[in-house]
């Protein structure tokens, strides 16, 4: 990406954040039950889509990379993974403090929605030592990429398993006996959902350039002579732009 479109972007992510929470706090009103409380739903939700969404995409990338042989999907899939998991750790904490304020608890292990994102947030922290520890890089991205399509196929059925089952307290608002969400209240989330989603791919495209730096980098090492750092035990910690 040009540096222009990457500052497009980010400055597109700041208006739409800005626009979004400011419609939280200044518009939307007061939830009923929750009280101001419940604001955090337009932070806590849109991070918890898009590490998902992240996971999935990951795990079509995984095949894309299997399939065609081409490091750029192995390097998108490892990207994909490392930003939703930082997403993921956000949700968590989000979720806790949210569970505080409305149940007094920071965590209900009855709850299956919540048990269940702390799964696969869980599964996907295994992606960096079960990567790290194969050193041949062929493998590694080979490996690396069947782990993506499987975790990332097991997402969604885990989200249909944890939709059919009954849930003990966590709020369902979208699809609900009462008509979902209000639609000034499902305004404002689709505008937060918009600023998490462009601030996902900002952030993974930040990471993609600086990838593609660092692969400039190690092939003017190998032009001058000098070895690359990293590549003396054969070790590929994380992957890089083919350059």
């Amino acid at each position: 990406m040009r540096p222009s479109a990457l500052r497009l972007l980010s400055i597109a992510t700041v208006i739409t954040l800005i626009a979004g929470f400011g419609l939280v706090f200044f518009w939307t009103p007061m939830d009923a039950d929750q009280g101001f409380k419940q604001k955090i739903f337009y932070l806590h939700v849109p991070l918890a889509i898009m590490a998902l969404v992240g996971f999935i995409a990951a795990g079509v990338e995984g095949y894309r990379h299997i399939r065609t042989g081409n490091s750029r999907h192995d390097l998108n899939s490892y990207v994909f993974i490392h930003i939703s998991v930082v997403f993921g750790v956000a949700v968590l904490v989000t979720g806790a403090i949210w569970a505080q304020a409305s149940w007094g608890k920071w965590w209900v292990w009855e709850e299956p929605t919540l048990v269940s994102f702390l799964i696969v947030f869980l599964l996907y922290c295994t992606y960096y030592p079960f990567r790290y520890a194969i050193e041949d890089r062929e493998r590694q991205a080979r490996y690396a990429s069947v782990f993506a399509i499987t975790a990332g196929a097991f997402v969604p059925l885990n989200f249909i398993a944890v939709r059919m089952a009954e849930s003990v307290i966590h709020p369902r608002v979208f699809a609900t006996a009462e008509g979902g969400l209000p639609p000034s209240m499902m305004l404002t989330f689709l505008v937060c959902m918009a600023g998490i989603a462009l601030l996902w791919v900002t952030l993974v495209k930040l990471e993609l350039v600086g990838k593609r730096v660092n692969g400039q980098i190690s092939k003017l090492q190998r032009l001058v002579g000098e070895e690359p750092a990293g590549s003396s035990t054969g070790r590929r910690v994380s992957p890089q732009a083919e350059v």
